[in-house]
């Protein structure tokens, strides 16, 4: 009698046993049962026949009933479910559910591969007409249905993992606005939260509204108008015309459980190293078993395609190499493959414009697991380019690796518009190949320049990992920065033409080039955290800065370019951007959107210059643009295509600082498409030179006093005006004029009444006395020294700062006539003009301040 085996579900798991099976034994009975009507479909691709990516409804049917009988001779029985399993006799109870029939199957080996469900929590109204979700061939039917139907204009997707983006996104190709809810504080959870910030504000930017960490409670027909409301945690309610959820799914283990196999806390379905459950001769593959981590050996639910699909496999050689008579299938009993290795975790996923991989562990599982497996951690955050820079078509990618104290990688995540996947498995074969970050750096690419660069992504996460674990480099996170306390200086090492598109608030900016030489106007004592755009600058100035003594430096993570992204939110407060939205987005003024579109097209028409940008990576775009449009002539205009993904943002800042006029940005083939004008001829567009023309930015500071606390507070306000790339004029006046005398005698020629003035009035920033409490000067010394050892700057520092930043410093003409003093009495560097020369840079100001 031949030997038997019967499966329990299909799609991955279920139908690749059976295949194998039957390739490794033609003798063998196997019998297949699927409750539904389709035992293998892409359910992977079920979102992209939503959004019409995929046309063909047949090409999602990997395999029929009727083909793998004639292929395979299994007996494929759809529309059947089991009810119950007979541990001891052998049996299942099997119902025919078209026919209403029930009967019994006997088996030798039992395999369940029962999968999962799409959980739906008790939620008032959840199982309404209008609320979907998307797992099965007749789930995405009854969507499509609807789409094409009633043409629906809205539908609020609930849930930010996978199936929740992609839904989002196809939907949003269909045609339909789509707001996206997520309980958490960010979509996507096996990545974490900084790399989650890009995909946030990639979906801001495709026009999908998402509300995170707010929760649903409840769901509401309206009848009337034949939409849904769905009320939120917060209280706010979204009407719209349908839901779909993709909240997450459960193991369908049910079944297994009432047979008595053992199961963990999940619902999952505890195996062995051999896919047994706790009863003999029955065996569990895909999204309802538990599988082992082997990175920290750790337990876990991963439910994937491609775990399900080796686990089939590897089950059925194990089935046949213990049933089997046959020798030459009895050798599969010394097979490698007779036990199944973990899960790693390797996943990807379409977002948008971007390609969002990860694999291993997270940050939040780390943090967990180093509680009871005492694991310590680094992490390496890096942007690079899809491939060399210089051929056409390079798109940014962003890197981040987690490893431990030995090089030992513990998990990646990987987001970009090209090449993801290509690194994201290069990482996951090294991390089961057993490898370390110094495998990543030795590692050889096939390269040209259209594939990747000369030292691959890869590549240089190794050897930034190395550098880290050698001390040669520490990175600050975002986060971090924004945590951060104690006193520091944030150093920007970006060129004058990037710090006029961005700049991180109260930083200090020395371009790389000029570093050396104005290296001590930085305390060695004070935290420095160095950025540029995505690095590498400053990993150099941090080099420079650490082998001339400074001991606390440290490189932001990613550069402010992922700077920027972490504060996408905040960036959308810009008046510029709140006033182009409303232009755009509004449904109530049409005349407006009219008068706005004429514009373009005015603007657009005029245009005679196209500028390629596309490769080089922040800021490269920015420079381009800033030397192209100084050789242009007023009203010209130019279009620029860039793949740095936050080009469209910093060209509306670039426009607002120059003065000249953005007119509109578009998405290309991966490809931002920015259209500018030179000078400010487009009238009424909501542009950066009308926020121009109204933002009066600089910083203006009379300086009366001539006392040391004053002076002092006068420098520190200034030289923090200028950091944040404001300009800045300090105008010097009567007894504030002693602060810009020289401390050295100058033998100047005088009347007697000038020369007694001076010998009366201090000399320079060393004589400055306290305003209050100076006890004969005992509190000026007392001051100096508090400031010494809090590591405070001098003030003769502080005025050193403000020179090398560009503050003017202006003494009073007037008032060195009347106080006797002369031009070569005061410190180089110093302007000479009177009241007219202030007020003008006064009007330029939004602050003005008497001190």
């Amino acid at each position: 009698m031949a030997n038997k085996t019967v499966i329990i579900g299909g799609v991955a798991g279920g139908a690749t046993t059976a295949a194998r099976l039957r390739r490794l034994d033609e003798t063998m009975e196997i019998v297949l049962f699927e409750r539904g009507e389709y035992i293998s479909f892409a359910n992977c691709g079920l979102p992209y026949y939503v959004g019409d990516v995929i046309s063909e409804r047949d090409n999602l049917l990997l395999q029929t009933p009727e083909a793998m009988y004639q292929k395979f001779n299994i007996d494929v029985r759809v529309l059947n479910e089991v009810t119950s399993i007979n541990t001891e006799e052998k049996k299942l109870v099997v119902k025919n559910i078209k026919a209403g029939e029930t009967y019994e199957e006997s088996y030798d080996q039992l395999v369940i591969s029962t999968g999962s469900t799409p959980i739906k929590p008790p939620i008032p109204g959840i199982n309404g007409d209008k609320i979907f979700t998307v797992w099965t061939v007749p789930d995405t039917d009854r969507i499509k249905e609807v789409i094409t139907k009633h043409n629906p204009k809205s539908a609020v997707v609930v849930g930010g993992g996978f199936i929740g983006l992609e839904m989002a996104e196809n939907l949003h190709h269909a045609g339909i606005r789509v707001t996206l809810v997520e309980k958490m504080n960010q979509v996507m959870a096996p990545i974490d939260y900084d790399m989650a910030t890009l995909i946030h504000e990639n979906l801001h930017s495709n026009k999908v509204s998402l509300q995170l960490e707010d929760g649903v409670l409840g769901f509401r027909e309206n009848t009337e108008r034949g939409t849904i409301t769905v009320e939120l945690e917060s209280g706010k309610k979204l009407e719209t015309d349908f839901v779909v959820l993709a909240i997450g799914v459960k193991p369908n283990s049910e079944l297994a459980k009432t047979a008595g196999i053992v199961l963990n806390q999940r619902g999952g379905i505890i195996v062995d190293e051999h896919l047994q459950t706790s009863i003999e001769d029955i065996y569990a593959v895909g999204d309802v078993i538990e599988v082992t981590n082997p990175i920290l050996n750790n337990k876990t639910m991963i439910p994937l395609a491609g775990p399900a699909n080796k686990q089939g496999r590897i089950v059925a050689d194990i089935i046949v190499a213990k049933s089997s008579t046959n020798k030459v299938q009895s050798k599969l009993v010394n097979s490698n493959r007779k036990q199944y290795n973990g899960t790693i975790g390797a996943s990807i996923a379409k977002v948008f414009d971007y390609d969002v991989a990860s694999v291993g562990l997270n940050e939040k599982q780390l943090q967990s697991f180093g509680k009871v497996k005492n694991v310590d951690y680094y992490t390496a955050l890096i942007n690079q380019k899809s491939h060399a820079g210089y051929y056409p078509g390079a798109t940014p990618l962003t890197l981040k690796l987690h490893f431990d104290t030995e090089g030992k990688i513990l998990g990646c995540q990987i987001i970009g518009s090209e090449g993801v996947d290509k690194r994201i498995d290069t990482v996951a074969t090294t991390i089961r190949l057993g490898g370390t970050i110094y495998d990543l750096e030795e590692l050889e690419f096939a390269y040209a320049p259209p594939f990747t660069s000369a030292k691959d992504p890869v590549n240089m996460l190794g050897f930034v990992a190395e550098n880290i674990l050698n001390g040669l480099v520490t990175l600050t996170e975002v986060a971090e920065l924004d945590e951060m306390k104690e006193d520091k200086v944030i150093l920007d090492v970006t060129e004058d033409i990037e710090r006029m598109v961005f700049e991180i608030p109260d930083s200090y900016h020395i371009p790389l080039g000029q570093l050396r030489k104005r290296i001590n106007e930085l305390n060695k004592e004070v935290p420095v955290v160095v950025y540029c755009a995505i690095g590498v600058r400053a990993y150099n100035a941090a080099r420079i800065l650490m082998e001339h003594g400074f001991k606390k430096v440290s490189v932001l993570a990613g550069g402010v370019t992922f700077y920027k992204s972490m504060h996408y939110a905040d960036r959308l407060q810009d008046e510029e951007l709140q006033v182009a939205e409303h232009i755009m987005e509004s449904d109530k003024d049409d005349t407006m959107k009219e008068e706005y579109n004429q514009k373009i097209e005015e603007a657009t028409d005029k245009e005679i210059k196209i500028l390629d940008c596309c490769g080089l990576q922040c800021p490269g775009p920015i420079m381009r643009v800033n030397e192209t449009v100084k050789n242009m002539n007023d009203h010209e205009v130019l279009k620029v295509s860039a793949t740095d993904m936050g080009f469209s943002k910093d060209i509306q800042s670039w426009c607002r600082r120059t003065g000249n006029t953005y007119v509109k940005a578009e998405r290309i083939n991966n490809e931002n498409i920015v259209t500018i004008q030179k000078g400010s001829t487009v009238e009424s567009l909501p542009s950066s030179n009308s926020v121009m023309n109204n933002d009066r930015e600089g910083k203006t500071l009379i300086v009366f006093s001539g006392d040391f606390d004053k002076v002092l507070a006068s420098f520190i306000i200034a030289n923090g005006a200028a950091s944040m790339g404001r300009p800045v004029t300090m105008f010097f006046t009567f007894w504030g004029l002693n602060a810009l005398r020289k401390t050295d005698k100058k033998n100047v020629k005088k009347p007697f009444i000038d020369a007694m003035f001076g010998k009366m009035m201090p000399k320079g920033t060393k004589k400055l006395k306290l305003s209050k409490m100076n006890m004969a000067g005992m509190g000026t010394a007392m001051m100096k020294k508090v400031m010494k050892d809090k590591n405070v700057n001098t003030l003769e520092d502080l005025m050193k700062q403000a020179m090398a930043q560009g503050i003017k410093l202006i003494a009073c003409t007037m008032s060195m006539d009347v106080m006797g003093i002369t031009k070569e009495e005061l410190i180089d560097g110093v302007e000479f003009a009177g009241v007219a020369s202030y007020l003008g840079d006064a009007e330029e100001s939004n602050v003005n301040l008497f001190i």
